[in-house]
């Protein structure tokens, strides 16, 4: 295991880039890292849903978790995603991460086969604690990807039961009330980590809540911002933290991009649809404007419609006219210019279908 897991601040989901011909681009995910380390994260994690670990094989997930954690050499932490449908897979990948070095596991709540709160905590979170012994382990709750979901009782035994093997839980169910529950049961020891970036702050600020942080998909493209508003908030200066909330906002809205567009029919009928491209495209889509990784993402990931790309990139502009300094670091880390690939129409109109 590498270094103590310390569950606060903020944990950038990498996205895993690929190459044109969709293969794993290690050099790119080195740069990746170097670039979060270099900007002040906590701690990385690789091969989360944001890294399209449903994707890869096993083999392409237990070599992105080696470099990550090869690449961070101990400067900060690594948390390894090694969730599963299937206990036995989870156990694998936790043992090959726990051999790696990886700090600590981030476990995922069974997605489609859908167990009860009571299965997920028996049959998936116990018996990996049982068999992977001596790391950490993170559940992440996520219903609205999962379609289940550990309850806050369940999360409570399992932390009361060893705090330092269930120090933490990722938290994405939208739901104030149920995280407030979270630590009701499980009391002051238990860090709460944000998994919804534009929700950090409400979690941070409740008092019924007290999060410790975020595990950011958008601080991939702006690790330095982002930590330094997490950091201000814990500061407990609202200055700070409300001048960076409100730079970094149209950005921090785009984890997922909904636009609306028309279909065609064979018939010639039109339809109004809804288009809802979930992360991490969105993200992706970004960082392949601004020159940082290729826009290669994995079938059935692909491209953004034109309306839903022109989202992205005004809502860019806004951030890097609000305050050039959030979109700055990338520049000397990628060998880009921010206003010069803001201002390519046509590297933007490829990202497009």
């Amino acid at each position: 295991m590498s270094g103590t897991f310390r569950p606060h601040g903020l944990w950038t989901a990498l996205v895993t880039p690929f190459s044109t011909d969709r293969r794993v681009d290690h050099d790119s995910l080195r740069r990746l890292i170097e670039f979060q380390i270099d900007e002040g994260v906590d701690g990385v994690l690789p091969c989360g849903t944001t890294g399209e670990s449903p994707t890869l094989s096993w083999q392409e997930h237990d070599a992105v978790v080696d470099a990550g954690v090869r690449a961070v050499e101990g400067r900060v932490g690594v948390l390894a995603g090694t969730g599963s449908n299937n206990t036995q897979e989870a156990i694998r990948a936790s043992t090959q991460a726990k051999e790696a070095g990886a700090t600590a596991v981030l476990l995922v709540d069974c997605y489609y086969n859908g167990p009860s709160s009571l299965e997920l905590r028996t049959e998936y979170y116990e018996r990996i604690l049982e068999e992977v012994p001596d790391i950490p382990i993170m559940p992440y709750v996520i219903p609205g990807r999962s379609g289940c979901a550990l309850s806050a009782a369940d999360l409570a035994i399992l932390h009361l039961n060893d705090s330092k093997r269930v120090p933490a839980v990722k938290q994405a169910t939208g739901d104030l009330d149920r995280m407030r529950l979270d630590r009701q049961l499980a009391g002051p020891a238990l860090s709460i980590l944000s998994g919804d970036d534009d929700m950090t702050l409400t979690m941070m600020r409740d008092e019924e809540i007290r999060a410790s942080g975020v595990v950011s998909v958008l601080s991939n493209l702006a690790p330095g911002a982002i930590g330094g508003m997490v950091r201000a908030q814990a500061a407990d200066d609202a200055e700070e933290t409300d001048r960076l909330a409100a730079a970094l906002g149209p950005v921090l809205k785009l984890v997922t991009c909904t636009v609306t567009a028309v279909r065609t029919l064979p018939n010639g009928q039109s339809i109004e649809v809804t288009d809802k491209f979930r992360n991490p495209v969105p993200v992706k889509t970004m960082m392949a404007g601004l020159g940082m990784i290729s826009s290669a993402k994995r079938a059935p990931l692909g491209r953004m419609s034109p309306t839903a790309v022109a989202r992205c990139r005004e809502a860019l502009r806004e951030v890097h006219a609000a305050d050039p300094g959030i979109l700055g670091p990338i520049e000397e880390a990628f060998d880009v210019r921010i206003d010069q690939r803001l201002g390519d129409d046509g590297a933007w109109s490829t990202l497009a279908c």
